[in-house]
């Protein structure tokens, strides 16, 4: 009977702590509620990264590409053919999907290392295509585009931020549950497979290119819906807003949150935003970018304290105390 209940315990539970998520918009300040998005829209970030890495085993130095595209298609859908916000966010996620499928079909008949390298190479050229003359126009080249603040759809009464911050965890949610079916099913146990095991997965006629460019195009349809929703929180896009730190801080957040746990998203962007947070500190009392120094001190620590993550470290309290509980019981 306690076996059958648990579930619903733990439904009631995970329906308890999203009613208290959905609620901070009644509560926070607007400088707290852009906060709060921001580490909305970085576990959504951290979530593409983390299927494509901690699952599937790909290494992408340059997925801050991808969320570059999805923010420059929302803000260009926006401004130069008036689509609706929310209709724009998941179109630019479509996009990010068959860029992310498209580069990802040649590039991953490549050995890790220069897969890692290609995609350095697509992170440190892509967003610069937004200075290029011939779509300065479009862009609005190194000055980059604003975007004036569009209404809150449906009559609601709530502000464009506490809005934004509720279309962002719901696209979230729609995004946990993509994946956990994803994850769970054959398209999960084919991923996981062509990670622990290449050759067997392939003697077991599994098609490695098949499954690793789907989960590419996912991973980058999620970091571009990610990329879309950060546009509409700063309002404007720019060239400079996407270098390589950018994707380096992906690559830390999943690490220090847990690579191959969904729930390790949520940990590395908390943790991210503290980063972001130091850093702009930093930068605003000794006129200078510690960025650098910052992530590497992070990720030494993490690696050193906890090699799984943060995810892993609290899986690991999680078995301790359910294994002194059935010692108690018994």
């Amino acid at each position: 009977m306690q076996q059958t209940s648990a579930p619903h315990w733990r439904l009631f539970g995970l329906l308890l702590v999203l009613g208290a998520v959905a609620s901070v918009p009644m509560f926070a300040s607007d400088f707290q509620l852009f906060r709060f998005t921001n580490i909305l829209i970085y576990v959504l970030a951290l979530l593409g990264m983390n299927v494509l890495v901690g699952y599937n085993g790909q290494i992408s130095l340059g997925h801050g590409a991808f969320y570059a595209v999805g923010a420059y298609t929302t803000t260009l859908l926006i401004v130069h053919t008036g689509m609706t916000h929310w209709v724009a966010v998941p179109v630019a996620g479509v996009v990010c999907l068959v860029v992310g499928a498209l580069f990802g079909l040649p590039l991953l008949r490549l050995q890790p290392m220069h897969l890692a390298m290609a995609t350095f190479a697509i992170g440190a050229v892509l967003p610069s295509i937004a200075k290029w003359r011939v779509l300065e126009r479009w862009t609005g080249g190194g000055q980059g585009l604003g975007i004036d603040v569009p209404a809150v759809p449906f009559g609601l009464r709530l502000s464009f931020d506490q809005w934004l911050y509720l279309l962002a965890l719901m696209l979230l949610v729609l995004s946990f549950l993509l994946t956990t079916n994803l994850l769970r099913g054959r398209v999960g146990r084919a991923v996981i497979a062509i990670r622990d095991h290449p050759i067997a997965a392939r003697t077991m006629g599994i098609d490695t290119v098949f499954y690793k460019s789907a989960v590419f195009g996912i991973s980058a349809m999620l970091t571009g819906i990610a990329g879309g929703l950060a546009a509409l929180s700063m309002r404007y896009v720019a060239p400079g807003m996407f270098g390589m730190f950018l994707s380096f801080g992906f690559l830390i957040g999943i690490a220090v949150g847990g690579l191959g746990s969904l729930s390790g998203a949520i940990y590395g962007a908390v943790v991210l935003q503290f980063i972001f947070l130091v850093v702009g500190a930093a930068a605003r009392t000794m006129h200078t970018s510690n960025t650098p120094l910052i992530y590497g001190v992070v990720l030494i620590l993490f690696l050193c304290l906890c090699p799984n993550g943060i995810a892993g470290l609290v899986n690991s309290a999680w078995a301790r105390l359910r294994r002194s509980a059935a010692l108690r019981a018994g």
